[in-house]
């Protein structure tokens, strides 16, 4: 008996394999590595399930210090925030007397720039106009009156979506003419994992860990050079402050990579997510566009940019709703009519999470009824923050075979440990990197779920971990506790 293929039928069903398989789908998926949700997260779910089960563990919770997921690490909502979205979500409660005179203004007037003055209904591809005005006045208060255009914000799913969509329009051509794109190293891994996604060739520049992870222009250069060699560069992606590393840049720093952008012909992408994240003494955020338009036409004019910002840092850590949005700065005209149709294909960023952003970029002023509480709140969160980042470099310097760097900025720390040459021949006998092994342990044995430095990318011969700041203050010090004294343990067994 014949299957409708012509191939021959076990029992009347066709023994023809899967359409769909490992070797024949999309190569550059098989190549997609995220290391933040990674095996080690898998094996943390599956630890959690165990103990539920009442599966004995020399611990009673898995603390996942791995990503920076604010609210799921025990940080409230701002009020706010959330009286405006629970009254946009159900408009009957604008009757309740229970909800403030401002929060009930900021819902009407988002409902009445939605379809049917509804949060439910489709938007614009590009954004709620109303949204993408208030972006444009909270870019030129930032930035100290340089004109922003809503014509130039493009609302987005998260700053992720924005990142991908740019580097979508900027990777072509093949072999020595494909696009190359400058990402530093230690990374996000959206960068490398959007770079394999395209097709496009991955340059890592090394951020200098002895210097503070600061960003050295000759560094740019050797990796361009050597980069040209089997590609075309033409973006150069910045992450300030950093992630994973946690750096603030200096605006010394900024201009030089504006004018090396400028010399080798880069489009500049600036990942700003992090913006109200600075903690140390004598760090200041500087954002790109201010550095670029400060520095006068010659570079005003010319540079190509896309900058990002999103709802799920700072103080809001409001990860869940996917609010973000990007500026594009001197882009072709006929190039953003592409980028425009592009994001309509999608058809329109989250409606909750863009009046998220509108609330981040219009929050409630000193003449309004909410202004102290809110101002109160998101005082308290970065206080926190900074207390929790100092915390953590001072704690992790204690112990011999930990280094690190003193937290600026951002929700994670980076630090470097030294392991002992038995435990890397150990792990390479498992077929695992070193730290990813070191990270895998401290989760079985202690609980603690971080994400090692091999998934960030870092110098051949160091290994690091990431971990969030981001627990309450009484949990950190347990998850830092726990760190030590684990590392103090697995020195001596591999010694």
């Amino acid at each position: 008996k014949l299957s409708y293929s012509g191939d021959p039928a076990v029992n009347g069903v066709s023994c023809v394999g899967k359409v769909l398989t490992l070797d024949n789908m999309n190569p550059n998926v098989r190549k997609v590595e995220y290391a933040v949700r990674g095996p080690i997260v898998q094996r943390a779910m599956q630890i959690e399930r165990e103990l539920k089960q009442g599966v004995k563990k020399p611990f009673t919770e898995v603390i996942k210090a791995n990503i920076g997921d604010a609210h799921a690490m025990g940080q409230k909502p701002i009020t706010f925030f959330r009286q405006v979205l629970a009254l946009c979500s159900y408009p009957e409660l604008l009757e309740d007397n229970n909800f403030p005179e401002d929060a009930k203004k900021r819902a009407q007037r988002i409902l009445d720039s939605c379809g049917g003055h509804s949060i439910g209904a489709y938007s614009t591809s590009q954004g709620i106009e109303c949204v993408r005005q208030d972006v444009a006045r909270y870019i030129e208060r930032r930035d100290g009156g340089i004109p922003s255009n809503p014509d130039n914000i493009y609302l987005s799913t998260g700053a992720s979506d924005a990142i991908v969509t740019i580097l979508k329009l900027l990777t072509c051509g093949e072999g020595h003419t494909r696009t190359g794109v400058m990402i530093p190293i230690p990374q996000y891994p959206l960068y490398s994992a959007t770079v394999a996604d395209q097709g496009a060739v991955q340059i890592s520049y090394y951020l200098d860990e002895d210097r503070c992870w600061s960003l050295d222009v000759q560094e740019l250069r050797r990796a361009l050079d050597a980069a040209k060699q089997h590609c075309n560069p033409r973006v150069l992606c910045i992450i300030n402050p950093g992630n994973p590393t946690g750096q603030v840049q200096s605006r010394q720093c900024i201009e030089d990579v504006i004018r090396f952008a400028k010399e080798e012909h880069l489009f500049l992408m600036a990942d700003e997510v992090y913006q109200d994240n600075v903690y140390a003494e004598g760090s200041k955020f500087h954002s790109f566009k201010k550095v670029l338009f400060d520095m006068g036409p010659e570079y005003s004019s010319t540079v190509e940019m896309a900058s990002f910002h999103s709802t799920s840092k700072c103080y809001m850590g409001e990860c869940g709703f996917r609010g973000g949005y990007m500026e594009v700065i001197n882009m072709d005209p006929e190039v953003k009519a592409q980028l425009t149709k592009l994001v309509s294909v999608r058809l329109c960023p989250p409606v909750p999470g863009q009046a998220l952003l509108d609330l981040v970029v219009n929050p409630p002023q000193p003449d309004e009824p909410s202004y102290t509480s809110f101002m109160k709140e998101r005082t308290d969160v970065l206080a926190a923050l900074a207390e929790k980042a100092r915390l953590t470099e001072e704690i992790f310097n204690t112990v011999p075979g930990i280094t690190c760097n003193p937290v600026q900025g951002a929700m994670y720390t980076f630090p470097r440990i030294t392991l002992p040459q038995k435990a890397i021949i150990k792990a390479k006998e498992e077929g695992q990197e070193p730290d990813m092994f070191y990270c895998m342990r401290l989760l079985e044995e202690k609980g603690i779920c971080l994400v090692p430095g091999s998934g960030f990318g870092q110098k051949e011969g160091t290994f690091h971990f990431r971990m969030t700041i981001l627990p309450p203050t009484d949990k950190l010090k347990i998850v830092l506790e726990r760190i030590c004294e684990f590392h103090q343990w697995f020195t001596q067994e591999f010694s």
